[in-house]
């Protein structure tokens, strides 16, 4: 359903580009407008952030998502016009079927977008320059059968981040979640408990998807890249 009204800007999410620790890596917080801020900090050891921009170039089957996480994903629905596969995802929708932790199966709605339009360019471009960030990956997101979209196209409940920095063994990767964007303070729809399973679901299916991007990404001959070998 569309909804007359543009979704609300980004949050301010800039300090997600710096590297220092933050006062909330992993945990859920309720803002003062009574959105729902949840904070996922997951170790994927031999990944690389270039590795996890591909990934969302390259999956597109029911199949693919249950390999990120075999017990909460349900059904991919597609992706729209805009995602072309190995090219891009900005400006891209999808539609899934997934659960959360306990939560039963739910549908979701993405809207990606390029990280520019949630940081601007100046910050984006230093953050990679001083390899301070080796990916970003931002969406509108919506659940339900019924995701009030904008006339943009985008879900107007929600907003997604996932964000990596390389290191030697691997990559960090911090992810947040801002939920209940388009309800009043007053409104328990958007739980601590949905705020917690989400938590819970996001380091499963990055976890899950750490013990198998690497191979994935070099059996694809991704980025054209040489493949290293282990002996």
């Amino acid at each position: 359903m569309t909804v007359s009204q543009l979704a609300a800007p980004w949050l301010d999410h800039a300090s997600l580009l710096d590297p220092v620790p933050m006062m909330l890596e992993t945990g859920v917080q309720r803002l003062d407008d009574g959105a729902l801020l949840v904070a996922v900090r997951t170790d994927l050891h031999g990944c690389k952030g270039r590795m996890l921009d591909w990934w969302f170039k390259f999956f597109e089957t029911t199949q693919h998502i249950k390999w990120w996480h075999p017990v909460d994903h349900v059904e991919h629905r597609g992706w729209d016009a805009k995602w072309k596969k190995g090219e891009r995802y900005y400006g891209a929708s999808i539609h899934a079927v997934e659960s959360l932790a306990e939560i039963p199966p739910v549908a979701a709605k993405l809207k990606f977008h390029d990280p520019i339009d949630v940081f601007g360019t100046s910050r984006v471009n230093d953050a990679f320059e001083t390899r301070s960030v080796s990916a970003i990956v931002a969406a509108r997101i919506g659940f339900g059968d019924h995701v009030q979209l904008d006339e943009n196209g985008d879900p107007v409940s929600g907003q997604m981040l996932h964000i990596t920095r390389d290191t030697d063994w691997g990559c960090v990767l911090r992810s947040r979640f801002v939920l209940g964007l388009d309800r009043q303070a007053t409104d328990s729809s958007v739980t601590d408990a949905m705020g917690l399973a989400l938590m819970r679901h996001c380091y499963t299916e990055f976890t899950f998807l750490s013990r198998f991007l690497p191979s994935l990404y070099f059996g694809e001959h991704a980025n054209a890249e040489p493949v290293p070998l282990p002996w």
